[in-house]
């Protein structure tokens, strides 16, 4: 008789953390490629001149950047000051009344398809071990020993966007002035494909329909932007 393959599937509990980041990484980088990319072809439709070209690629970059990372940084600091907040009324909760706590956590266990009884045999285990751990991820979802830090996510925002808004850039400045736009649009379209497809597979939705997304998405942003620098330069603005 053929014996089933053995099960082997990673339960790691920050495995939804790291994708969560992995996730934002691939989004900061998104809006780098795009944001950049429409302001660099942007000011091509009103110049050719490779020094006004790099200035505003430089611009974009150094102020979407910062911008992303003051945002992220301001974000996640508020969800730690929450989660900071939802950890010490609860200990203060365990302390005052510890026989209500124990009760509200067999509830809990039992709302999630244990029986009362086994779901109160649990709630006494946990509570043993370490009754602040057991409620923090029962009651509010929340790992002690893994808060949100507001100064990674600051970086990983910093970096993601830069490293997106630096392809725009270097494909805008580096080829020749007959080469620059072609190359500039085809270059951050591939981009934007490939972040669709990337995002698409970590949230195991389907890739098609996020690559046409962000290609298009994409294409209309470069497309608005160098109608009006167009526009702009034509008028001797």
């Amino acid at each position: 008789m053929t014996q089933p393959t053995p099960h082997h599937e990673p339960h790691d509990t920050s495995m939804g953390t790291r994708l969560n980041w992995l996730r934002a990484a691939v989004l900061g980088a998104n809006d780098g490629i795009v944001s950049t990319a429409g302001l660099v072809v942007g000011v091509a439709g009103a110049t050719s001149d490779r020094a006004a070209l790099l200035t505003a690629g430089l611009a974009g970059l150094l102020a979407g950047s910062m911008s992303m990372a003051a945002g992220e940084y301001v974000s996640v600091s508020t969800q730690r000051d929450s989660e900071k907040a939802a950890l010490a009324l609860e200990k203060r909760e365990l302390s005052e009344q510890p026989a209500a706590e124990l009760d509200e956590l067999t509830a809990l266990l039992a709302a999630r398809g244990l029986s009362r009884e086994v779901a109160r045999a649990a709630a006494e285990q946990l509570t043993a071990r370490d009754a602040l751990r057991a409620h923090a991820g029962v009651e509010l979802g929340i790992n002690p020993d893994e808060l949100a830090n507001p100064w990674h996510a600051a970086g990983a925002s910093f970096l993601a966007f830069t490293v997106g808004a630096l392809l725009p850039l270097l494909a805008i400045v580096l080829p020749s002035t007959t080469a620059r736009l072609p190359v500039t649009v085809v270059s951050v379209l591939l981009a934007l494909a490939f972040t669709g497809w990337w995002s698409a597979r970590l949230g195991a939705a389907p890739a098609g329909r996020a690559m046409v997304r962000n290609v298009c998405g994409g294409a209309l942003a470069m497309g608005v932007t160098y109608a009006a620098g167009s526009l702009l330069g034509a008028a001797g603005i």
